[in-house]
């Protein structure tokens, strides 16, 4: 099994350039079900998490290629509409083909879904808005099976709370449904608008994405197009606090404004670490002008707040700083399982319930360590350079699911780091 070894210390240089966003590419890929038209999509990041869902739609009749980070496909009918465990366990955003099959076939089986051990995140938000919208469901033997008789109705749904996967689900449904849906306190992340205008150059007529509420307008029928996936501002926002982690400065390439904003915004409590755009904003250089002195109290909240996929990287990056800051976490319940890994390269945190108590220091030493999730294994690369002597990060498949060569983009901005069997 694969392993990153790290000798920390050293100050970043370089360029990097941000591959396409995973949290983007996974439902548009999920979305061309609802056609049997062709598709060709461009900077799609080659992540184990794309293999898998392109697994699953290889498994529902579609054929796919995918090279040099272009996904071609074209739906054929379906010989089984049951997404098995075996497919469907290795990452939740599986259960995004549940309202794509359920608006084309009527029927759709899902096994429920697995990926990171961050918390329970229910299904149940997905379920109850497509029974608004006229599907049974049977939930049995760990299987969603949903059906409908005819097309599925529009309808307003409203939100208890904003769920990114919900809305994506109740999106892609609503573009072949009957009718006007409604989508109230919906998800207004970047990637919900990146979806909403893929559907639209598909036909689809949808309004509101990238706000509190969405419109969408049924239509008979869907088209397949072109279209070039967003930049992934998590990854972004990963290099830029591994910055503020070693000093130096990098020159993120493949961005766009709606990202350099949103990072500029979410790092403004932040004072030490700079943004600058360039070229007509498709770069963004980052850099550090001193060391780290902020107290900070920062909570995770739905966009446009600070990404909850962020927090366990800032707490890296504060362990070497002058000051006590305070971390909450109000997205998941159970993400702070990095901790505990982090503590043993001498980090002085402190973890009570849903936050934690950053207590900077002047250093932190190199530890072998265990990756626990996907964000938190980037977490761990984060201290690692900035720790004395050498890291060595165990279960780094998790970092495989969402960021694409990772140790190499960092190695060409001097880090000393290594993938090693």
């Amino acid at each position: 099994m694969d392993k990153i070894q790290i000798i920390g210390g050293k100050a970043l240089d370089g360029k990097i350039n941000i591959s396409g966003s995973k949290n983007s590419a996974l439902p548009i890929l999920a979305a061309t079900l609802l056609t049997d038209r062709k598709f060709t999509i461009s900077n799609v990041p080659k992540l184990s998490d794309i293999y898998s869902m392109i697994e699953l739609l290889n498994s529902l009749n579609v054929k796919t290629d995918f090279k040099k980070n272009i996904f071609f496909s074209k739906a054929s009918k379906p010989k089984t509409l049951v997404a098995s465990y075996n497919l469907v366990r290795k990452m939740r955003a599986s259960f995004l083909i549940l309202g794509p099959l359920l608006a084309r076939y009527g029927f759709a089986e899902v096994s429920m879904p697995g990926g990171c051990a961050i918390g329970s995140r229910p299904v149940d938000l997905h379920i109850r808005g497509l029974k608004k919208m006229g599907v049974n469901f049977i939930i049995k033997d760990g299987y969603v099976r949903g059906m409908i008789e005819g097309r599925l109705k529009g309808c307003n749904i409203k939100l208890e709370k904003k769920s990114v996967g919900a809305t994506e689900n109740f999106m892609m449904a609503g573009s072949l449904a009957n009718g006007k849906t409604t989508i109230i306190n919906a998800a207004r992340e970047p990637e919900i608008t990146d979806l909403g205008n893929f559907l639209n150059k598909m036909g689809a007529q949808i309004r509101g994405h990238g706000t509190d509420v969405i419109e969408v307008i049924g239509k008979n029928k869907l088209n397949g197009c072109k279209f070039k996936i967003m930049p992934d501002r998590i990854e972004a926002g990963t290099f830029a606090l591994c910055v503020l982690g070693c000093s130096g400065k990098i020159i993120l390439q493949n961005v766009n404004e709606v990202i350099s904003d949103h990072l500029q915004n979410i790092f403004l409590p932040l004072k030490q670490l700079k943004f600058e755009k360039m070229k007509k904003n498709t770069e963004l250089k980052v850099y550090r002008d001193s060391p780290v002195t902020s107290s900070l109290k920062i909570k995770t909240a739905p966009y446009p707040g600070f990404p909850t996929d962020l927090q366990a990287q800032l707490i890296a990056a504060l362990t070497i700083s002058k000051g006590i800051s305070e971390i909450s976490e109000n997205i998941f319940e159970n993400r702070f399982m990095h901790v505990s890994e982090l503590k043993r390269m001498g980090a002085n945190l402190i973890l009570d319930k849903k936050k934690v108590k950053v207590k900077g220091k002047k250093r932190i030493f190199g530890a072998e360590v265990m990756a626990t999730d996907l964000r938190a294994s980037s977490s761990l690369i984060i201290a690692g350079l900035m720790a004395e002597g050498k890291t060595l990060i165990n279960r780094v498949y998790h970092l495989d699911r969402g960021y694409e060569n990772i140790e190499e983009k960092l190695k060409r901005c001097g880090a000393l780091i290594e993938r090693i069997k």
